[in-house]
């Protein structure tokens, strides 16, 4: 019997210890984890940079109130500002409590400039943006809104990659546009560059923020820093978590000097937000993943990794329908469900997980080896031989 509620649809494994690119289960078998916690672990389990600083840092202070200043908050922050478009950053501890505060601080800045009426949010539908109660509706999916009435007003939506219809919901009460810059749980979509800019085009021409979700493709998953670097677009607004604590709770909002304006003391707050634990494993992450060489090497296993699975499309054309993606964010479409397919290759010892559109996702750590993606090349190719 589980003392656990049952709103996850738990695989009957549990696992006692992880290093690097593995985990090793209760019954003593080696899996090769390309979830990673979802996207969460970016340099692998047990980093020995990380334990040490964890260790170091647990010896001295854990939680301060952020009634008083925390030097290790303001150092991470430093860095992520001085790393990015950023002037001012807010420490959460998730992923879907930086999407909720980037909300709030849209909204809070057309109200400080004497807008009120500029409230909704505008989002791409059956997006992900966390499962709070506001973001569930701003995802704009039936399926994760369902039961959890009344509605959350104050969210418009239109259909990813449907430009027209985009333009069409944007009024006189629209205070932002919000996407993921890469589509996660929706199925591995990338926002192609030039419709960034587009983007931001049409928020300066409309006079509207933009607000890029980086959750699970930043901090270096797509192998430059922020996801949407290449385009040089400037967002308003950016929500992070996941990749910045390695595996250590920790989400933030960057802004930049405009909307950060309107958050004035006691318009936002987060009891174990920026916290002297969790800010310390942040600042390790950071020198590791800003570093130009970290990233190159995150773009060459990319490139292989793409190159490779792509031979292997043209190779089972019957089973893989697509490979998406950028960087080490990448997803394998079949053209039937994906049940089976990870399944067969949990049971050849490599773990993967699911997005939409018959999705197979793949998130290895950024610091992962040619020879572990090899090795998971190797059990795909595996399974798509026994399923064609």
């Amino acid at each position: 019997m589980t003392y656990l509620a049952k709103n996850y649809n738990r695989k009957k494994i549990s696992f006692k210890y992880g290093k690097g690119s593995y985990l090793f289960s209760t019954d003593n078998k080696k899996y090769l984890d390309f979830v990673q916690g979802i996207a969460v672990n970016s340099l692998g389990h047990a980093h020995p940079k990380l334990v040490k600083t964890i260790s170091t840092q647990a010896k001295k202070l854990w939680h301060v109130s952020n009634a008083f200043q925390i030097p290790e908050g303001e150092k991470l922050a430093r860095k992520l500002c001085k790393k990015t478009f950023a002037d001012y950053v807010m420490f959460q501890n998730s992923g879907a409590e930086a999407t909720e505060a980037a909300i709030k601080v849209a909204r809070r800045y057309f109200y400080s400039i004497g807008k009120t009426n500029k409230n909704k949010i505008l989002c791409v539908r059956n997006s992900f943006h966390g499962r709070t109660l506001a973001a569930i509706y701003a995802s704009g999916s039936k399926k994760m809104t369902e039961g959890f009435g009344p509605k959350v007003s104050g969210f418009d939506h239109f259909d990813f990659g449907d430009h027209k219809s985009l333009k069409k919901k944007i009024t006189k009460n629209t205070a932002a546009i919000m996407v993921e810059t890469i589509m996660g749980e929706g199925g591995i979509k990338v926002i192609p560059d030039w419709c960034l800019v587009e983007l931001r085009k049409l928020c300066n021409q409309k006079k509207i923020l933009l607000i890029l979700d980086e959750v699970q493709c930043g901090i270096a998953r797509s192998g430059d820093f922020f996801a949407f670097e290449k385009s040089k677009v400037k967002p308003d607004i950016v929500p992070i978590a996941k990749g910045i604590g390695g595996g250590f709770p920790i989400g933030a909002v960057l802004m930049n000097k405009k909307v950060a304006a309107g958050m004035t003391p006691g318009t936002h707050g987060s009891t174990f937000g920026g916290n002297p634990l969790a800010m310390a494993v942040g600042n390790s992450v950071m020198d590791i993943v800003s570093n130009k060489r970290f990233l190159k090497n995150v773009k060459d296993i990319s490139k292989y990794f793409l190159l490779k699975l792509n031979n292997l499309k043209n190779v089972y054309p019957n089973i893989i329908k697509n490979i998406r993606g950028k960087g080490l964010l990448i997803g394998i479409q079949l053209h039937t469900d994906q049940t089976k397919f990870i399944k067969k290759l949990m049971d050849n010892k490599l773990l993967t997980i699911r997005a939409a559109e018959n999705v197979v996702r793949i998130l290895p750590p950024l610091n992962v080896k040619k020879n572990e993606v090899n090795q998971a090349l190797k059990i795909i190719n595996k399974v798509c031989k026994e399923l064609n």
